[in-house]
Formats: structure tokens, C-alpha cells, sequence
């Protein structure tokens, strides 16, 4: 079978010949990568008088990048762009899209025109989780204008259509304050997603379960427990919200009291991951504004104590003793007659059967509040738990003298028995 011949082809924007591409071989299927992907390629690099100045291939290794984000030269992240998966192309690029007047010495000399045989290998989608695991992973399939990207706060209207598999469980238009998107019935995974998006910007999320609708599904829209999704989104427009250093100080204790509320919401609902969201928002806000004065500095103070108390018992349901004991330091550095730090933290060193630790908190909350009755019980479970304790070790330790006595005994005996002989 004859192999298809591919005529050279100018892929500049200007058709200016700075670039032209010629297919040695086919690709598979119809989807290129985009701006922001990662990809994957095999590459030999030659002058144009064929002296080799670098290859890929010689070192069996795959040259990784970013595509459109500038860290190759201009003749690649166009090129590239063009490709499907398994294509092989030679690229003959002009200075302008290569090194241009300077060069890169030694190898490449000023004013050189280069001949790239480039294969796409793969590539991959950028990944925009917050935690860097691929639960979100974006394909922008329209650049969007400008540079500005919607803050924490910000007022989105998008359109979004929602799948899993060949199944279009959600097709909508709707307008959402970016963090609180679960209040428009919006995942999680597209309401990160949006911060990274500009205005008319047009893209696939793949979303893992975990920034979607989770081990439970969501039965009304058909979607099951453990579902990947993919989410095709347009950013139709945003206002930015006035970010914590543009706010008055009085702005910021307004918006942490907003943010308080509606975490107490989410709270009372079960949904203590989204209510954290809010009170961290709360005390970050207030974190560190020194600006206020008298009542109002004392209202703050107030205002980040109970934020860390509840995120403190937002860790407890679920949990998380260890951020329980953190949150109750930071509200005792605030306020170290605080007895609600001292009975939560006292539940977490106890939920860790850290019972001495524990029974000195809930004293400590007795003696701040001697009529505090559920401080009193926890002390006298703690001394039995204590004094259970203690009788186990003594039994454990009683029963490994006697054994070491015993075994001391047969070697004695045994001693004697040699020395009669």
C-alpha cells in the first residue's frame, strides 16, 4: 500500500513561510492537542545544511511540555497544535519562529533556519486541581480574550453542558458567585475550574468523582456513585468581587460574619467540607487586619475564635483530630480562656486515647466554668480510662516479670545441676 504524499503546507497565522509543515506520516482520529495540555513527542533537530544539533530519539526519551505557554520556540507551539496522535511531520522553521538574530550557541547559529522531524506521541490535559492529582483536567477548546481570570467572590455566568458516557444528564445556563457554586447546585470541580478561565473561553473538564458528585451520585440527574464526568463550559462573562486588601475594614468583618453564616448553614446540613470552605474564608479575611480599634478589633477577635471552634468541630465529625487540636491552639492564642478550644481539643486527644491530655483540658474547661456538667463527666470517663489503663499495663508488666523470674529460676537451677556434676 502506497503511504499518502502530504504537500508542504504554511502554517504561520500571516502566511508569512515562517513555518512550513510537511506530514511524512498520518495521524490517528480527528483531535489535536490544545493550548495548555501537555504533550509528548519524539524530535530530531537539524540545520538546514542537515548538520544534527539535537534529538530525542538518540537519548530514548520523550521531550515533555506545555503546550502554547511560550516554554518552546514559536514554530513548535504552532506546530504542534496541528498534529493528531501518531503523526510524524517535518517542521522547516525561519529564525523569526526559531532562535532568531542571537541564536543558541554553540550549537545553533545566529540567523538559522531549523528542520524539526517531530512525532506527537501523546498528550494530556492541564490540570487544574488544587491538589495536582487529575481530579480536574482541562482541554480549552476556544481561547478566551484578555487576561483577567473570576477571583473568590467573583460573579460567573456560564453555559455548561454536563455528561457521563454517551448520557447528557445537564445542559444549563447559570449565573454563580465563584466558592459558593454548591448554593447553585454546581460541583465543585467546576466552580475551581472557573477561577483558571477567561471571558469567552471555551473548554472540556474531566472530572474525577471526587470534585464531582462523589460515592454517592446524584440519583435526580441520573449521574452514579463513582462517576468521572465531562463538562464542556463557556465562560459567558464575570465581575470580579473587591479582593480582602481593597476592602475597608470594616468590609472584611462585614463579609467574615457573611461568610460565618453561611458556613453555620452547610454545618447544620451535614456538609461539613463545604462548610469549612466558608469559615476559613472568615478568618482568613480578618487574619491579619491590625487597622481595627476597640469594639470593632474585639469583634474580630470574637469573629476568628469562632471560626477556628468551628472548623475545629467540623474536624471532629469528621474526624480529623489532629486539625481539631490546631484550630483550638490558634482560637487559645486569641482568647486562653476560651472553653469551648479546651473541651474540643480535650475530645480529639481523647478520640486519640490521649486520656491524660485530654482529662487536663476538660479540667481546665471545669475550672474556667465549674457549672460546665459535660466537662465534670468527660473528666471522671477520662480517670476511668486512666485507671483502666493503668491496670492493663500493671497485668501486662506483672505477667513479664514473672516470666523473666521464671525463666531466671531454670537457668539458676539448671547452673546448680552443671556445677554438681
Amino acid at each position: 500500500m502506497t503511504q499518502e504524499v502530504h504537500e508542504p503546507t504554511d502554517i504561520t497565522p500571516d502566511k508569512d513561510g515562517g513555518v512550513i509543515k510537511q506530514i511524512l506520516r498520518a495521524g490517528e482520529g480527528n483531535e489535536s492537542p490544545v493550548p495548555g495540555d501537555n504533550v509528548s513527542v519524539h524530535y530530531v533537530g537539524t540545520l538546514d545544511d542537515g548538520t544534527q544539533f539535537d534529538s530525542s530519539r538518540d537519548r530514548d526519551e520523550h521531550f515533555k511540555f506545555d503546550l502554547g505557554k511560550g516554554s518552546v520556540i514559536k514554530a513548535w507551539d504552532l506546530g504542534i497544535a496541528t498534529m493528531k496522535k501518531g503523526e510524524l511531520a517535518k517542521f522547516t522553521c525561519k529564525p523569526k519562529y526559531a532562535y532568531g538574530e542571537a541564536g543558541s550557541l554553540p550549537k545553533i547559529p545566529p540567523n538559522a533556519t531549523l528542520i524539526f522531524e517531530v512525532e506527537l506521541v501523546s498528550w494530556k490535559g492541564e490540570d487544574l486541581s488544587l491538589k495536582n492529582d487529575g481530579s480536574i483536567i482541562r482541554h480549552i477548546t476556544t481561547k478566551g480574550k484578555g487576561w483577567k481570570n473570576p477571583n473568590e467572590g467573583a460573579l460567573v455566568k456560564v453555559h455548561y453542558v454536563g455528561r457521563h458516557g454517551e448520557n447528557v444528564f445537564e445542559d444549563r445556563e447559570v449565573e454563580f458567585t465563584v466558592g459558593d457554586a454548591v448554593i447553585s447546585n454546581v460541583i465543585e470541580g467546576l466552580d475551581i475550574a472557573v477561577k483558571r478561565m477567561k471571558e469567552g473561553e471555551k473548554c472540556r473538564l474531566d472530572i474525577k468523582p471526587s470534585m464531582a458528585y462523589g460515592s454517592k451520585g446524584n440519583p435526580d440527574l441520573g449521574v452514579p456513585p463513582d462517576a468521572e464526568l465531562v463538562y464542556d463550559v463557556e465562560l459567558l462573562s464575570f465581575e470580579n468581587a473587591k479582593e480582602s486588601w481593597e476592602m475597608e475594614p470594616h468590609e472584611k468583618l462585614e463579609q467574615s460574619i457573611i461568610a460565618k453564616t453561611k458556613g453555620t448553614k452547610f454545618f447544620k446540613e451535614g456538609n461539613y467540607k463545604v462548610a469549612l470552605k466558608y469559615y476559613d474564608k472568615c478568618q482568613k479575611n480578618l487574619e491579619f487586619e491590625t487597622t481595627l480599634k476597640g469594639e470593632d478589633e474585639e469583634k474580630r477577635k470574637e469573629v476568628i475564635v469562632q471560626a477556628h471552634l468551628n472548623m475545629a468541630m467540623c474536624h471532629l465529625k469528621m474526624e480529623q483530630y489532629v486539625k481539631v487540636r490546631d484550630h483550638c491552639n490558634k482560637a487559645l492564642d486569641l482568647d486562653d480562656k476560651c472553653v469551648k478550644a479546651y473541651f474540643r481539643r480535650g475530645q480529639a486527644y481523647y478520640a486519640g486515647n490521649d486520656f491524660d491530655l485530654a482529662r487536663k483540658d476538660f479540667e481546665k474547661a471545669c475550672e474556667l466554668e465549674p457549672d460546665n456538667k459535660a466537662a465534670k463527666n468527660q473528666v471522671k470517663i477520662c480517670e476511668q480510662k486512666i485507671k483502666q489503663f493503668d491496670k492493663k499495663e500493671k497485668a501486662k508488666y506483672q505477667g513479664m516479670f514473672e516470666k523473666f523470674a521464671a525463666e531466671d529460676s531454670k537457668k539458676s537451677d539448671g547452673e546448680k545441676g552443671a556445677d554438681s556434676k
